[in-house]
């Protein structure tokens, strides 16, 4: 990298999110540019722009999308908001609410319907529309806790937003054939949805409410997994080192070391845990790659290949 300021902030953030020294080559190659094409679509629009970030459970979404809000704010000199699918998930009420009404799989967070589409929408308005003075709160969601946190402790964007990043495994999906629905994909769509009640209802969100949302976005980012195996495995070894972690932490109590082992899953409960998200993932790696604006190959040790943009 040319810019040394550029170096230091990239040198920084690899240091703070514990990622190995090669990712600044991955930054020069892959996210620098990506940036600039961000910043030439704004000079070109002349108006807030929404970067939608898809990618499977993995991929590495929110780093790519802490990156290039750091190096688009702090050197391209350009004011970024971003926020995530996550934090804009239904409360955990809403959702019992939501799987004593349509079905009980809805308990899980995650797919299509399970997101306060409506409170994303005012979030982008707020964002875009905001005066030098104005602030807009940006939804947050404590997974820990699996519910969302209190709004008078969500953080606050400043002024108006010149680039919005959103980022989210689902985000851009589209709906399916309704026939496509009728043979299940895997044992918790045949054991759990034998109605199909679960999934139509998940299809039926991503024609109505998501799809204006989705269409917000100027520009689609892809970020593209090998395969839905790839995505099982990575999700498996997430657990593992979570595993590991848990058992070399210090037990103050055996409550509390209890606690730490209730939220370990087996690879059998991983399993079934990724078939959530199995069908729209699938959809999404078939179809996707060929109408994304920025499609960006992740490898099975989880490096960015290089951007392709597609042509104007």
């Amino acid at each position: 990298m040319s810019d040394p300021l550029l170096e230091q902030t990239v040198r920084a953030l690899i240091q703070q999110e514990g990622l190995p020294d090669t990712y600044a080559e991955t930054v020069e190659q892959t996210i620098v540019p990506l940036a600039d094409r961000i910043c030439a679509l704004h000079d070109t629009e002349k108006r807030p722009v929404v970067i939608g970030i898809h990618g499977a459970q993995g991929t590495g979404k929110s780093t790519l999308t802490l990156f290039l809000r750091e190096i688009l704010a702090r050197h391209r000199n350009r004011s970024t908001a971003n926020f995530s699918l996550d934090d804009i998930y239904l409360t955990r009420a809403e959702r019992q609410d939501l799987a004593e009404r349509v079905h009980p799989l809805f308990r899980t967070r995650g797919v299509p319907g399970t997101h306060d589409v409506a409170l994303g929408q005012q979030v982008l308005h707020r964002l875009r529309s905001a005066g030098p003075g104005g602030t807009t709160p940006i939804p947050s969601f404590d997974k820990s806790r699996d519910d969302r946190v209190p709004s008078e402790a969500w953080p606050a964007f400043s002024g108006r937003a010149e680039i919005i990043l959103v980022e989210g495994w689902c985000l851009g999906a589209l709906p399916e054939r309704d026939d496509a629905l009728d043979e299940p994909l895997n044992r918790l769509e045949a054991e759990e949805d034998p109605q199909r009640i679960w999934r139509t209802y998940v299809n039926e969100q991503l024609k109505g409410e998501y799809r204006p949302f989705f269409g917000e976005t100027d520009c689609l980012v892809m970020l593209k997994a090998p395969s839905m195996e790839c995505v099982l495995e990575w999700r498996r070894l997430q657990e593992q080192k979570l595993a590991q972690k848990t058992m070399g932490a210090p037990k103050k109590s055996e409550a509390n070391s209890n606690a730490q082992n209730l939220r370990i899953m087996s690879d059998d409960d991983i399993t079934r845990f990724v078939m959530h998200y199995e069908r729209v993932t699938r959809a999404c790696l078939a179809e996707m790659p060929g109408r994304a604006d920025v499609l960006i190959e992740v490898a099975e040790n989880h490096s960015l290949g290089l951007p392709t943009f597609r042509a104007e």
